[in-house]
């Protein structure tokens, strides 16, 4: 809801470090396009000043922010209320402060099933489903993937400890979940989907996975993003997979619904990720 003030309103970012973002563009180009008034800027913070950057953005009349690594698991804890989506992901990556009260909600799994499902026309219901890693980024989709109704859905983490622990926390959403070790993987054989999220290979090390979890009829998404490939979306094409895509799409999809719960408007996204991209 606009301001009554004639400043645009203000919403930010937070993260350590953030300089690298392209949320700023994103949110005001949707901004334009449906002719909201406001701004967006990058806070810097680093986890010991977390809570101070968001309580002053708020106490400044800020009215809203995302939030980043690696913050989304302590801006859940400040949160004096959360979101469903939220609580099942133990993670908050959008605040906004609705009649005094910090709120926290979790935009990345319906950003990411939105992508998948909509914008790269890859279903997920009755197929079979690996997702790489158990950190928060897989923490965040492993909800609204359950509910999407795969056939199999695997997490499979360096440590086989951490992804029975989401395994754990997801118990009792629809659909079944199983935990495997990377070690596993090479005797699993090949998958519909396989999701990276891992930040494996970004540092110049090829994406450390089988081949074998591949075949000509797998889609393969990244959910990490860069104006080049991905080492993960390279070692895809490399092992034959049908598509491999990085999270552009779910980066843009994610901040639409961040912006919707803000403005009580979704933007045109498939407008904003052409002009992204290009």
């Amino acid at each position: 809801m606009a301001s009554t003030l004639s400043r645009p309103d203000r919403y930010a970012l937070v993260g350590h470090p953030v300089e690298h973002s392209r949320s700023p563009l994103i949110h005001r180009l949707f901004a334009r396009q449906t002719g909201q008034p406001m701004t967006y800027e990058l806070i810097d913070a680093e986890p010991p000043s977390f809570e101070t950057a968001v309580r002053g953005f708020f106490a400044a009349g800020g009215l809203g922010m995302n939030v980043t690594v690696p913050h989304k698991g302590a801006a859940y804890e400040l949160s004096a209320e959360v979101s469903e989506r939220a609580n099942a992901a133990r993670a908050v990556n959008t605040l906004s402060m609705p009649d005094g009260v910090l709120r926290g909600d979790n935009t990345d799994g319906v950003g990411f099933i939105r992508d998948v499902t909509v914008n790269q026309h890859q279903a997920i219901a009755g197929r079979t489903v690996l997702v790489l890693g158990a950190g928060g980024a897989a923490r965040g989709v492993i909800g609204p993937l359950l509910e999407a109704g795969p056939a199999e859905l695997v997490l499979a983490n360096r440590t086989l400890e951490r992804a029975q622990d989401v395994v754990e926390q997801f118990r009792g959403i629809g659909g079944g979940l199983t935990a495997v070790a990377f070690a596993e993987l090479p005797a699993r054989g090949a998958f519909d989907v396989v999701i990276n999220a891992t930040s494996a290979g970004l540092h110049g090390d090829a994406a450390p996975f089988p081949g074998s979890l591949v075949t000509p009829e797998t889609f393969c998404y990244d959910m990490v993003y860069s104006l080049r490939e991905t080492p993960f979306v390279e070692w895809a094409k490399t092992h034959g997979a049908r598509r491999a895509v990085q999270g552009w799409g779910m980066l843009v999809e994610q901040a639409a619904e961040s912006f919707f719960i803000w403005r009580g408007l979704r933007p045109d996204t498939a407008a904003i990720l052409k002009q992204l991209v290009r």
